[in-house]
């Protein structure tokens, strides 16, 4: 089963790490083009940085990942 995860956790930062490394590239990398700090970008995903700005980031960073759709681990 496919599902849509944009839920904070490890596995979304997990995956995001993949989508980037699947382009060839790194978040690190996409973080410092933007002049943005990677430990913000890793908050954001795990979920420790949840406030609107952190929120309107993690859809940033799903999408530049191409993660739309992941599936879940044992399925």
């Amino acid at each position: 089963m496919v599902v849509n995860k944009t839920h904070p956790s490890q596995e979304l930062y997990r995956n995001v790490r993949a989508g980037f490394v699947a382009q060839g590239s790194t978040l690190t990398a996409w973080c410092r083009e933007r002049r943005i700090n990677p430990n913000n970008a890793r908050a954001v995903l795990i979920g420790s940085w949840d406030g609107p700005k952190g929120r309107a980031l993690r859809e940033k960073l799903i999408k530049a990942a191409n993660i739309s759709k992941i599936q879940p681990n044992g399925e």
